[in-house]
């Protein structure tokens, strides 16, 4: 075989290699990316690698075959431990693809062939597309699947080997009939169980003809106690579960599949333990043959998620109620600036009330957040209406954003908010204390690496003596205390270059070596 074009590029997705090659419809594309989709559970029964190979329609490779894609056991050694993706198939093989293409069976070379070294045995399977739009019927042949075992890896015959190869033998059958992989029996892949997992196969009449030995322990763990083989599965599946409904509808799925309707999908739970199952008809050449039943125990896996879904309900609700508990304090403090009868002291008490506001915006934000993260830009445009007041009284300050400042984590975003305020609560102050108009903007700009965000006025400017470190206000040492030991970064204070301040923020967003 020989690579086409140059292999130093990355490959190609299935997608484009079928679009540079091919004048495939794009039903026949869907149905070569639902049997890729499913083909680990083919080659994983079959102890073998599988190759996905199509014929090329125009250039120079026309008429040859090109290996579009490529799956390996689980279950065995593989038989190509090189990429094979991009390949041509070899003269030898060429005919043998060339002969399932065109009458539509299943062959099997008479011989092994050494492969770089190892002994593989190769066949072929004719992949045809379906016709109707429930995915059922007889289309046209539209590709070639190559199925390479490894003969050199050592497997003991046993009856998990030979009940795995005889469904893969239906399965495959059913891949050359057009009736899987199907459409609407696409499986989702969120805990999907796998052939490792655990394995059933059921007679056409819907009894146990052979259960892994992971299969048999997972029905054990969901109260079956007795042997699986030789009885109804529908019915174990019923009994088993502790939900009535559940059981019911599982064991339907099972019948189902009996039935030939397309894979099913439940969850079951039982005597404390957790199981999914998938069911997939068994219908080579139409006949009925039974039916596969895969199941997986994820007991540990549920278990994980009930413990992660209440931890997060928990910090959502530690988050709401810490809001509760600052909006009451900030309530507390207006109503004591209220009857203070001394200025600086009504003054002190309005600037508190707006910094515990402004942490309670941030905690409101975390209680509605299901990852622990703040929209800043969000808590912003609540937070800079309540400062319309630090203004002189008559003053007409308008406050605008420009950019955005996005979705930070939750370590970030009080200390953000808090100091952004900080610095805007400044600028209303100092910049205005005699001006009527005037403005003051947030202006924020991010990369991957670095967040910058500046607020600038147009108000009366700084002092010509004004240093950021030497600064006394409060209001400076919080934001000078919060960069530095939270947000670890930075903060320029300087005149604009007309008129009034820039103060410039500049976060890093990256190894912040907490």
């Amino acid at each position: 075989m020989r690579p086409v074009g140059n292999r130093g590029r990355p490959t190609s997705t299935l997608s484009n290699l079928l679009a540079t090659h091919t004048t495939l419809s794009g039903s026949a594309v869907a149905h070569l990316q639902r049997v890729v989709a499913e083909w680990q559970l083919l080659a994983d029964l079959s102890f073998a690698d599988f190759l996905l190979w199509i014929p090329v329609t125009g250039g120079d490779l026309a008429g040859k075959f090109v290996c579009v894609a490529q799956s390996r056991p689980t279950t065995t050694a593989t038989a190509h431990p090189e990429d094979m993706v991009g390949t041509v198939a070899a003269a030898s093989q060429h005919a043998q693809l060339d002969r399932a293409l065109q009458d539509s069976t299943l062959r099997r070379e008479d011989q092994p062939r050494w492969h770089r070294g190892r002994s593989v045995r190769r066949e072929v399977v004719p992949v045809r597309a379906p016709t109707s739009r429930e995915d059922s019927g007889t289309g046209d042949v539209i590709a070639v699947l190559g199925r390479d075992t490894n003969l050199a890896a050592p497997r003991v015959p046993s009856t998990l080997e030979i009940s795995y190869l005889a469904v893969a033998s239906d399965l495959c059958q059913m891949v050359a009939d057009g009736t899987f992989p199907t459409a609407a029996g696409r499986d989702e892949g969120r805990s999907s169980p796998r052939v490792g997992d655990g394995l059933v196969r059921i007679s056409s009449t819907g009894r146990v003809l052979y259960a892994s030995p992971n299969a048999a322990s997972a029905f054990h763990r969901l109260g079956w106690s007795d042997e699986l083989v030789g009885v109804d599965l529908a019915t174990v599946v019923r009994d088993v579960a502790d939900d009535a409904f559940e059981g019911t509808e599982a064991a339907e799925h099972v019948r189902g599949a009996l039935a030939g309707t397309p894979s099913q999908r439940a969850e079951l739970e039982g005597h404390g333990a957790t199981a999914v199952l998938r069911a997939l008809p068994l219908h080579p050449r139409g006949l009925p043959s039974g039916a596969l039943v895969l199941v997986r125990d994820v007991t540990d896996v549920r278990r994980r998620d009930r413990a992660l879904l209440s931890k997060d309900a928990t910090i959502r609700e530690i988050h709401h109620r810490v809001k509760n508990n600052l909006q009451t304090v900030a309530a507390l403090l207006r109503l004591q600036a209220r009857r203070t009868p001394h200025n600086e002291a009504q003054e002190a008490l309005t600037e508190s009330v707006r910094r515990v506001a402004s942490i309670a915006l941030v905690h409101e934000a975390l209680a509605a957040s299901v990852d622990e993260k703040v929209d800043i830009d969000e808590v912003l445009d609540r937070v800079l209406p309540m400062m319309n007041d630090l203004a002189r009284p008559g003053a007409r300050v308008a406050m605008s954003r420009q950019g955005e400042v996005g979705v930070l984590p939750a370590v970030m975003a009080t200390p953000l908010v808090m100091v952004l305020t900080e610095l805007v609560a400044n600028a209303l102050e100092h910049g205005f204390a005699e001006r009527a108009s005037g403005s003051v903007v947030i202006a924020a700009k991010r990369t991957a690496a670095v967040l910058e965000v500046e607020v600038r006025d147009d108000g009366r400017g700084l002092p010509e003596t004004f240093s950021l470190e030497r600064a006394t206000g409060l209001g400076l040492q919080i934001v000078r205390t919060l960069v530095d030991s939270e947000l670890d970064g930075s903060l320029s204070m300087r005149p604009a270059e007309s008129e009034g301040t820039r103060a410039v923020l500049r976060v890093p967003l990256q190894h912040r070596g907490r």
